[in-house]
This record gives C-alpha cells, structure tokens and sequence, in this order.
C-alpha cells in the first residue's frame, strides 16, 4: 500500500488555482525588444537640402512631374549617425509634403565624397560641412576684406582630400589688381574666375556649374552670399558688410542649405555654406596635402623616399628646383605656402608622440 492512497481525490484545488495571478506587463512595451529592424523596402530616396533644428528639409521625385519638398525627422536608429546638407537619404512614413506631416529619415546611401573641417589643426573632431559635391567654389576678395592665400591653400587641400574639384572666383576687382595674390596659385589645376561691381561673369561662372553639385565656401564679407543670390534670384541669402575697424565680415549666412541652379545648357547644385575665419585640417592625412601643389607634386616625384620636403630636408627636389628658378618667380611663395602646412602637421605628430 502506497502513501499516495491517503490523498484524498475529493479535495478542493482553488488553492492551487493561479487564474487571478496579475503578472506586470513590460513597461516599455507589449512585446521583448529586438535588434532586427525593418527593411523599409517601400523607403524613398531624397535629396536633403537643409537642416533646422532636427528638421529635416529634403526632396523627393527630383526633376519628376511629381518633385516636392518633404519636411521629415530622423529615425531613432540614426540618432547617432549626422544627417548634413547634399546627403541621398531614404525616406518613409507621410511624404506627401503637406502641411503639418513628416516623414521619417531611416537610412542614408553611400556617399561619393565628404568635405569636412575641424575647429583647428590639434582638433581631431570632424564637423562635415556637406555630402556628396563634385566641386568647391572658393570666393575671395581682391580687397576690403583683404585675401588670404593661405587660407584657400586650407580650402584646397580639404577639397582635394575629399576628392571634390576645386574652382577660385576673385570679387571686388575694381578695388585691388588680383595678380599678385592670384600669381601664388600658378602651377595649379584651378579655374579662376574674377569679377568686379561692373562685371560679374555669371555665364562662366554658371556653365562650370551645370551638371555638377557645388559647394561655396569663403570667408565673411568677400561677397559670396552676393554671387549665389546672383546666380539663383530666388535664394534671397542674407548680405552684409565688412566692419571698417577690423577689416572682418559680418556672418550673413547662418546654415548650409541647397539651392538649384537653373543654366542654359543644364541644371545644377549650389550648396551655400556659413562664412568662416579659419579651416582646420585636424581630420586631414598630411600625405595628401601635397596634392593641392600640383606643380610641386610633379617635382615631388624626384625627392627621396620619405622626403618630408620642410626647409631641413635633405635633397628635397622641390627645395633644389625653388632655388634654381625652375618653377617660375611664384615658386618661392608656392613652396612656402606647402611647407606652413606641412610644419603645422609636424607640430601636432611631435606633440603627440607619434
């Protein structure tokens, strides 16, 4: 006989009864969180054009009958990822453009290039200033406010390290003859363009845009706002003027933003960007620098392996070529201008002990 006969079957279970047991739910959600995300196959892509805020302005169905602007936030997946101005981004949700929908940002495509600065040459924090341009159109002054070649020597050297052609366009020639600045950039690859109160070459200046994603870069006051406006009437951006007692412009635009260009033989896009007093080039390899001197890089071909090409360089041929006139009478003042950079990236590998 088994102590299992002593259970009496008879007994009331409602003890045993867990029916009126609450259980707490997930308090972030009905459902266990997980890493798959949707595929968003349905995702549009869009053009973005500019950012406000956390607001995304983008274009959607480009040169299509159906082409309208889209606003649209980013997807909480992308939080830490930048959104910048010229970005292919995949868009979904309500992308019909009325008033008072958003569409949601969930992917960006590759990007072709990437123009980035840092606040200076010790600052290994990149700030990306736009996505996906061919092409970067430096404005300078002739005068008022002064130019400063080593400044575009900063602007070149990002472009040619993001892979994006650069052009040159020298305003305000009817204040100050450009020869002497321009003669510091003889021997390179660049397209220059000049213009004065009483002449604007705009068709130039507008066929070397057609086809092909530009970005302006220059520094306050040199008249940049007033060349886009120019080129695209309806851009109404912002102008200014240059203090008399510090010689500095004022900064007139406040963002980057997009703007297209309509041209004769074809259409175009004009990234304008804020106006800046310094470019940094913390994020750049000092390896490329040297391409921004075409001319320079020719001769670089003959230096010693490892040639550093800085004023105590043993051998250097660029060195030997300045010194035997080889390379005109702006030889010297191109040399000095590469040598500036180089000695600043030789500072901040000592500094740093690599």
């Amino acid at each position: 006989m088994s102590w299992l006969d002593d259970l009496d079957d008879d007994e009331d279970e409602s003890e045993f009864d867990e029916a009126d047991i609450r259980v707490r739910p997930n308090p972030k959600a009905n459902r266990p969180r997980t890493k798959r995300r949707p595929a968003h196959s349905d995702a549009q892509i869009a053009r973005v054009l500019g950012v406000d805020r956390g607001r995304y302005t983008v274009l959607l169905d480009e040169d299509l009958p159906g082409e309208r602007t889209v606003l649209g936030v980013r997807a909480r997946e992308l939080r830490k990822m930048p959104i910048v101005t010229g970005d292919r981004a995949r868009v979904v949700g309500d992308a019909s453009g009325d008033d008072g929908t958003l569409a949601r940002i969930v992917g960006i495509e590759e990007r072709t290039s990437l123009l980035r600065r840092s606040a200076d040459d010790t600052d290994q924090v990149e700030r990306i200033v736009v996505a996906n341009a061919d092409q970067m159109l430096v404005v300078v002054a002739a005068a008022d406010p002064e130019p400063r070649p080593r400044l575009v020597d900063r602007y070149l050297v990002a472009a040619l390290d993001a892979g994006i052609r650069p052009l040159l366009v020298v305003t305000k020639t009817d204040l100050a003859d450009p020869a002497e600045f321009l003669a510091h950039f003889e021997g390179l690859d660049l397209m220059v363009f000049t213009s004065g109160r009483d002449e604007m070459p705009l068709e130039r200046i507008g066929a070397a845009l057609e086809g092909h994603s530009t970005v302006f870069v220059g520094h306050s006051g040199v008249g940049k706002s007033t060349l886009v406006n120019a080129l695209v009437p309806d851009a109404r951006r912002a102008t200014g003027h240059v203090n008399v007692v510090t010689g500095r412009g004022r900064h007139t635009s406040s963002s980057t933003v997009s703007l297209r260009y309509l041209g004769a033989g074809g259409n175009g896009w004009v990234i304008d960007t804020p106006g800046v007093r310094s470019f940094g080039l913390g994020h750049v390899d000092p390896a490329n620098i040297l391409r921004a001197f075409t001319d320079l890089a020719e001769v670089a071909e003959e230096c010693p392996r490892g040639c550093t090409h800085l004023p105590d360089a043993p051998d250097c041929a660029i060195i030997e070529a300045v010194e035997a006139g080889r390379l005109g009478p702006g030889g010297p003042a191109r040399l000095d201008s590469l040598q500036r950079l180089l000695e600043t990236f030789a500072d901040k590998s000592h500094k740093s002990g690599t």
